[in-house]
């Protein structure tokens, strides 16, 4: 007995000195599943080292704490193999998987939102637990991808980018906000750039046509924010796209994308030229108005802007414009997209069509009958079955009123005040062969309208 006990603390002595009393943070027991316990090359180096000195394998395991059959597997590898985790069975997510490293960006890796659309949608019947084991992978890979991303290049022609901005800054009047549009080149980033009081529909295709006149062209394609005025969202995986924006896209000939979700530094080169005009543009300088801003902010396009050395490119956006603009779509001698776009309106009852809040007279036969408008230059020309039947300048502003006296019945005006004025009467009857405007859809307006109405006559 007494050389047993001499032999247990020659072995443990033994295993001191080699740095193996202390039990290793990686080599756990075996765990549920029947995984073998993980050995990391230095242990798996010490067990072979002590099977060279003679100490056979319960000796090694009594010295290590390990397990006789780790201690066994370790002394028949030839090498030391890095852990690997078994791979595991298929679980009620696998059928899911494809949709899943699709789904997971666009909410944000969110394991509960996957769980409720796996449940609620795609019939899964597994825990909540599993989805977010799934998950966190998939959100890891996302968070490096980020970290180590590279800067994704384009050809001279294959696509721009398009953002707003926001700036306050000072007019002579006091402070006010700013929309500030930006349109960069992908490959010489040379830049558009135009401030607006607002960012709404009429804005953005105006700017964008600007840009074009500026820049020369259009590109292949142009990358947007998910921004309303572009896409209303997504249905059945399909986008939907703004009906007037897609239309705009089909008249210039450029293919629209928009940034995936929550991925929005995939228009960086945008981003990066809405800085630089916040940043070298706007400090120090002072404006009359919003005209006066946009005038500072053309010359410094032309006299800093594009002849900066860029910080990524090492060269001047100019030098790089020269070979990229042969690849652009020209732009030149084409009509603005609002002047070619026909609009169909109605006439009502009072002989008047709106466009664009304000209004304007055709010839009140046509009451009830559809008309088509098309802006040609500064005038709005109205056309009835192929024939021009009225023609407006354009009004500025919003809610105003054109009235040719030709168009109307000298009758129902001179009568106009007095039946307008008389609920119990009814309103003015189309003439013979005309369709009647259902009363639902004919649009109430002020009895000022009339009063102006009688004034032009």
């Amino acid at each position: 007995m007494e050389e047993r006990g001499d032999l247990d603390r020659n072995v443990f002595e033994a295993g001191r000195q080699a740095g193996l009393n202390e039990p290793a943070a990686n080599v756990p027991s075996p765990g549920a599943g029947g995984e073998e316990p993980v050995v990391g090359q230095q242990r798996w180096e010490e067990i072979r080292k002590l099977r060279s000195e003679g100490m056979n394998v319960s000796a090694i395991a009594r010295a290590t704490g390990m397990d006789r059959k780790t201690v066994r597997r370790c002394l028949r590898q030839v090498q030391w193999q890095p852990y690997r985790r078994a791979r595991s069975e298929q679980t009620l997510l696998s059928a899911h998987s494809d949709w899943l490293a699709e789904r997971a960006p666009e909410v944000n890796y969110s394991a509960r939102i996957l769980f409720q659309e796996l449940r609620a949608v795609r019939g899964y019947a597994g825990s909540y637990q599993t989805v977010r084991d799934a998950v966190r992978p998939l959100r890891v890979n996302a968070t490096v991808a980020s970290l180590t991303q590279c800067r994704f290049e384009t050809q001279p022609g294959e696509q721009s980018q398009a953002d707003w901005g926001e700036a306050r800054v000072r007019f002579a009047d006091g402070v006010s906000k700013v929309h500030i549009f930006v349109l960069t080149l992908g490959y010489s980033r040379r830049a558009w750039a135009e401030g607006y009081e607002h960012e709404r529909m009429a804005s953005l295709l105006a700017a964008h046509e600007h840009g074009f006149e500026h820049l020369g062209g259009v590109t292949g394609e142009i990358l947007y924010d998910r921004m309303r005025t572009v896409i209303l969202g997504e249905r059945e995986g399909k986008r939907c796209w703004n009906p007037t924006f897609e239309a705009f896209a089909a008249y210039w000939g450029f293919e629209p994308r928009v940034c995936r979700p929550y991925r929005a530094q995939t228009k960086g080169k945008v981003e990066s030229g809405v800085k630089y005009v916040k940043g070298n543009f706007l400090p120090g300088r002072s404006f009359r108005d919003l005209a006066d801003f946009n005038e500072q902010l053309q010359s410094w396009l032309l006299e800093i802007a594009d002849l900066r050395i860029h910080g990524t490119t090492h060269e001047q956006p100019i030098e790089r414009y020269a070979r990229e603009r042969e690849q652009l779509t020209p732009s030149g001698g084409r009509a603005s997209f609002l002047q070619a776009m026909r609009r169909e309106r109605v006439v009502a009852d009072d002989w008047l069509v709106t466009i664009d809040t304000n209004r304007y007279s055709v010839p009140f036969a046509l009451i009830g009958r559809a008309v088509e408008v098309v802006r040609v230059g500064g005038q709005w020309q109205i056309s009835h079955r192929g024939r021009v039947v009225a023609e407006h300048e354009v009004l500025a502003g919003h809610h105003q009123l054109s009235v040719n006296p030709g168009h109307g019945p000298g009758a129902v005006l001179r009568n106009a005040r007095k039946r307008f004025g008389e609920a119990a009467e009814s309103s003015t009857q189309p003439s013979s062969g005309a369709a009647r405007v259902p009363h639902d859809v004919v649009e109430v307006r002020d009895l000022a309208v009339y009063e102006q109405m009688l004034e032009a006559v």
